[in-house]
């Protein structure tokens, strides 16, 4: 292969690598110790990643956002329907879902 063509065809890959990562991988089930009425995902951009737990239980939680490898996102108070989201730098740490708190 050409180092053009293999080059056009690593930045191919790595395009829609891209972009099939940033739309939300919804788990069936929740990672961490958060009950199985919330639903957790993460989207992931050119420079962060950010978890997110949606509250899906019929009554008020207290949750957080797990990461592996480093500080989790903070304990806040979510109403059903209600979404929580933490932030973080793109490289070595994933996201391990929600925990109550």
């Amino acid at each position: 292969m050409r180092p053009a063509a293999g080059a056009a065809l690593a930045t191919l890959t790595l395009t829609c690598c891209a972009l099939a990562s940033s739309r939300p991988a919804q788990a069936a089930a929740p990672a961490g110790n958060a009950p199985t009425c919330v639903t957790v995902w993460q989207t992931t951009g050119r420079i962060t990643k950010t978890g997110y737990a949606r509250n899906d239980c019929g009554r008020t939680l207290r949750l957080n956002i797990v990461w592996a490898r480093g500080t989790d996102g903070e304990c806040s108070t979510v109403r059903p329907g209600g979404t929580i989201s933490s932030q973080v730098a793109r490289g070595v740490r994933t996201f391990d879902g929600a925990d109550t708190c």
